[in-house]
């Protein structure tokens, strides 16, 4: 036992081990796809009622997320995954202000970028990726517009950059595990700070400091200062809210990440029940002849199914007009390009 000791002690330098960097890691990355497959799952029960949450889960977990993170960020000095497994950022370069145990402004700011902002980017670069090779393989894109030109470079040059991205990650984290860097990943670089383990004494001066300033700055405020001293207690109070709900649902992310990898996989005996069948919809876009597009009401070509619906359409069609409205034409539902299905008829 004696032996094992030193792979979860932290050194002399009070420097994290790998396995805990790692672990708060992926915590936060964790998060984000058992969220969204809630919010699925919501979504797919009521869709009239509950489909916009779907459509906006990215920009709705962004929000929250920055709330989250930067309540942490301003009175622990670290984000919510860090200050869980006990850690906290110092900068790299010495600062005064630190002696009060927060970050200064620059590091602060650039620690929430790395947090909430570049992932968001990252995430909606991979997703207009996956949805352009998509349409390229499936013949769009084809006409000699700046825009197409665009798609195409981008289809060719964003993979080169994905794997320096993904081979600078793994280049950070190999020098950090051989003690050859303060960082083990190049967010931590580009917002000029370090992990560092947190002590008795930090949390101690983190609440005397934190409840000293509020007291004194709501007693020496002006009117608009205290109104807006109440509205970032309001914000706090949303932040703790979701951190008390983080820390109790952090134990079964594990078995909801399980849930929705399986739950593609196999059906579930938990699964929701199979929902009904679309209400008749009397409306004259739906045509007379099953052979018919509802959108261009000729003979459909390289026919595609709304999952959501049922209705189908030619592929074109229903691409454009989902792109541009977001909905199903017949029955109004709200839908994503995900949604389509494409159909290999026997005879076609």
């Amino acid at each position: 036992m004696a032996g094992a000791a030193h792979l979860s002690a932290a050194p002399r330098d009070d420097r994290p081990s790998v396995f805990e960097v790692l672990a708060q890691d992926n915590l936060m990355a964790a998060v984000r796809p058992a969220v969204k497959h809630a919010v699925r799952v919501l979504a797919e029960s009521s869709p009239s009622a509950f489909g916009w949450l779907y459509v906006y889960s990215d920009e709705l977990y962004t929000v929250l997320d920055y709330i989250l993170q930067r309540h942490y960020l301003k009175k622990y000095a670290a984000s919510f995954a860090e200050n869980f497994y006990g850690l906290k950022r110092t900068p790299m370069l010495p600062h005064s202000s630190m002696a009060s145990q927060t970050l200064p402004r620059k590091e602060y700011i650039g620690s929430l970028a790395c947090l909430v902002i570049l992932p968001y980017i990252k995430l909606k670069f991979d997703q207009l990726f996956e949805r352009w090779r998509q349409e390229v393989a499936d013949g769009m894109h084809t006409a000699q517009t700046l825009l197409n030109k665009l798609c195409h470079a981008f289809l060719a040059v964003y993979p080169f950059l994905h794997m320096l991205w993904a081979g600078a990650m793994f280049w950070f984290q190999l020098m950090y595990v051989f003690g050859k860097s303060h960082y083990h990943s190049p967010f931590l670089w580009l917002a000029g700070v370090q992990l560092d383990n947190l002590t008795e004494s930090d949390i101690e001066a983190q609440e005397k400091t934190h409840m000293a300033k509020s007291l004194a700055d709501f007693a020496n405020a002006s009117l608009s200062e205290k109104l807006r001293f109440v509205s970032r207690q309001a914000l706090t109070g949303v932040a703790v809210s979701l951190s008390t709900g983080l820390s109790v649902g952090v134990f079964f992310l594990q078995f909801l990440e399980w849930w929705y990898t399986s739950d593609q996989n196999t059906a579930s005996l938990t699964a929701l029940p199979i929902p009904e069948p679309p209400r008749a919809v009397h409306s004259d876009m739906v045509p007379n002849l099953p052979s018919i597009c509802p959108l261009c009401h000729r003979t459909r070509t390289n026919d595609t199914a709304l999952s959501v619906s049922g209705y189908v359409f030619c592929y074109p069609c229903i691409y454009n007009f989902v792109k541009q409205h977001g909905q199903c034409p017949v029955t109004g539902y709200p839908v994503q390009s995900s949604h389509l299905v494409k159909l290999y008829l026997p005879d076609s």
